[in-house]
């Protein structure tokens, strides 16, 4: 029982900037990692960037290096996604990730998924 709540998909021109923001909650023992992934009109779903909520290592799409951030805050349970320099090849359904375990004395959890959030880059 996890939720993940996007929120700062919007419109915007080329060269522009947004941040995307997802809150976790629900029954959340830990968060292992959180992520961002973006399905555009007739593509398949693509990692954008995702990041572990401990060690905070980050693992970045070819596309997007350089130009996107992605952060985390493990006291709120929250990831976020600068992004900067938008292209309008970058136009796509947002969608939050996160591997979560439930209960301190189990493993019970998995991956869950936000609603998406739209971003379309464009004049």
């Amino acid at each position: 029982q996890v939720q993940l709540v996007e929120s700062g998909g919007d419109l915007v021109q080329p060269g522009g900037s947004l941040r995307l923001s997802c809150a976790a909650s629900g029954r959340i023992y830990r968060i292992n990692a959180m992520g961002w992934f973006r399905q555009a009109p007739g593509q398949q779903r693509e990692l954008v960037a995702s990041i572990t909520m401990g060690p905070g290592a980050t693992n970045y799409a070819d596309s997007v290096k350089g130009r996107f951030t992605i952060s985390r805050d493990n006291a709120k349970n929250t990831v976020s996604l600068q992004m900067d320099s938008l292209k309008p090849e970058d136009t796509a359904v947002y969608y939050c990730y996160c591997n979560a375990r439930e209960f301190a004395w189990s493993g019970a959890g998995g991956d869950y998924w936000g609603q998406g959030t739209q971003v379309t880059v464009s004049l």
